[in-house]
Formats: structure tokens, C-alpha cells, sequence
């Protein structure tokens, strides 16, 4: 089986503007395309923009919805495969946050309260290289007073999907952080997991060292796509990377707007999960007390 070469488009795009982050997918796509990459991942909330307030709700659309449709466009003229996040609505009366007083913090909760809009989920949808939708991620782990106030949290812990041969999977950002949320598409047979983030300073070091153990603990391979620069009260650190199964990262951004290709290779997936046989030795009856 070939590898799959995989395009990590770090890149804000620009906020508040769907049209805008169109036309910057489109560009990126075609380059991407010209340079053999089946894969484009973009970052979380790309469509749409991250730090966009009250735009969140007016923007979100269903996961078939006119943005949807135009990455489809996008995918099918390159033909190129493309993941991307966007708040995803589907209509039903949920609970939400309230605004928070101050502070961003990771343990920090809104106070629930109910709401007539409809759920809207952080999520990220991949589209096949002929326009197909092939798969939509929920996240399910919420990060901070800003995601919580906005959205619902996902219940689906394993999303999955083929792409050339690759079984692919998905989360979200703060998701990869949780190592047991990282295990369960491992355990499912994914290969390849999409992590679009949102990643702010001073959690860098999420990028440059958790996600390479994840990709070796977990034996997959695993594509971070980072936003980069301020964006409202947030400064995203960038670093973007494709981490393979034996530890290396085999493919890394900067800090700015970068495109960058790595190759997810079915040859070198199998020789490390024969070397490093993680999944296979798992004693599962000595952690059942920790759940």
C-alpha cells in the first residue's frame, strides 16, 4: 500500500469570514494537490474562524450545510481529500453556558442554562477527494469558560473513516490531551488520527512533546493542525506536525502561516507496531478501576 502524503495547512484564515476562509482552502488545495498529497487537514473551527464571539451562533451551520458544500467543491476540483472544523448546529434546544465573569482557565465551568438556539457542537468533518462527506467528529472533551459557554459536548468517542487504504480518526484539540480518548481509536484500528486544534500560548508544549508520545504510545500516526497568531484575547502558537507511530515528528511547522506535507507511511506503521507491541500487551482486567 503506498503512503498517504498529508498537507497540515497552519493557518488562522480569516475570522468571521466564511468566503474569505474558502477562498484561502481553495489556494491551499491546489497546492497541496500539485505537490501529490491525497490529504489537506485544516485547523479546528477553520471555516468559520476560532475567537468569533456571538458569531459563533450566527455562522454555525448543519454538517450538510452551504459550507459544506463549497469544501466539497474544493475537494472535487483538486481532488484531494480535506478535513476541516466549523460549528456544526443541528437544531435541538440544549444546555449551554452563561458567559463567564473573567479568566480562562482550564477547569473553569459557565453555570449551565438553558437556551432556545440550537445545539451547536465544535466539530470537524472530513470530505472525500470526490466531494463526498465521509465522516463528522463531535469534540467531546470542551476547553475552558469560551467552549463551554458556545458549545454542546460530543458523546462520540470514535469516528472513523477509509482514505487510500488508511483508516482514519478524529478529535479535536483538547481532546488528544486526554490519553485514554486517544487510545479508544487506537483500539478501534485507526492509523491515521486528525487532531484540528486551536492550541494557545503558553501550551506549546502540547504540540512539541505530548503529541509525538501520543502518536508512539498509541501506535498511529497523528496530524496536528494548528491555528497561528493573535486571534481575540488568544495567541495560537502554530508548530503544526505530522508525529509517526516510532516517535518521530515527520513533518513540523513554524509559527506562521505554513503549509506543510508529510508522508503517512503503512510500511513504517507496521514495523513499529510489530517492535513496540503497546496495544498488544495491554493487561485491560488491571484498569478497570481507574473508569
Amino acid at each position: 500500500m503506498p503512503p498517504l502524503r498529508t498537507a497540515l495547512l497552519q493557518s488562522s484564515g480569516r475570522p468571521g469570514s466564511v468566503a474569505g476562509n474558502l477562498k484561502v482552502l481553495d489556494e491551499a488545495a491546489g497546492r497541496a494537490a500539485a505537490a501529490g498529497a491525497g490529504l489537506l487537514v485544516c485547523p479546528e473551527m477553520y471555516l468559520t474562524g476560532y475567537a468569533i464571539g456571538d458569531d459563533i451562533g450566527r455562522l454555525a451551520e448543519p454538517a450538510d450545510g452551504a459550507g459544506a458544500q463549497s469544501v466539497a467543491e474544493i475537494a472535487a476540483r483538486h481532488g484531494i481529500a480535506v478535513m476541516y472544523g466549523y460549528p456544526e448546529r443541528d437544531g435541538e434546544r440544549s444546555e449551554v453556558g452563561v458567559p463567564p465573569a473573567e479568566g480562562w482557565g482550564r477547569s473553569e465551568m459557565g453555570v449551565p442554562a438553558a437556551e432556545d438556539r440550537g445545539r451547536i457542537f465544535n466539530s470537524a468533518q472530513l470530505i472525500g477527494p470526490d466531494g463526498d462527506r465521509l465522516a463528522n467528529y463531535r469534540k467531546t472533551h470542551l476547553f475552558g469558560c469560551f467552549e463551554q459557554q458556545w458549545f454542546t459536548p460530543g458523546e462520540q468517542p470514535v469516528v472513523q473513516a477509509e482514505l487510500g487504504g488508511i483508516r482514519i480518526g478524529m478529535l479535536i484539540c483538547y481532546d488528544v490531551e486526554f490519553p485514554e480518548n486517544v487510545r479508544a481509536p487506537a483500539l478501534a484500528g485507526t492509523d491515521l488520527l486528525l487532531v484540528p486544534t486551536a492550541q494557545m500560548h503558553p501550551f506549546q508544549f502540547v504540540a512539541e512533546s505530548v503529541v509525538p508520545v501520543r502518536a508512539f504510545e498509541s501506535q498511529m500516526y497523528i496530524a496536528y493542525v494548528n491555528r497561528t497568531g493573535p486571534e481575540g484575547e488568544f495567541e495560537f502558537v502554530g508548530l503544526s506536525c505530522l508525529a509517526s507511530p516510532d516517535g518521530a515528528t515527520r513533518a513540523r511547522a513554524g509559527r506562521g502561516e505554513e503549509l506543510v506535507i508529510g508522508e503517512v507511511d503503512p510500511g513504517l506503521l507496521s514495523a513499529s507496531r510489530e517492535a513496540n507491541p503497546y496495544l498488544r500487551d495491554r493487561r485491560p482486567g488491571l484498569y478497570a478501576s481507574l473508569i
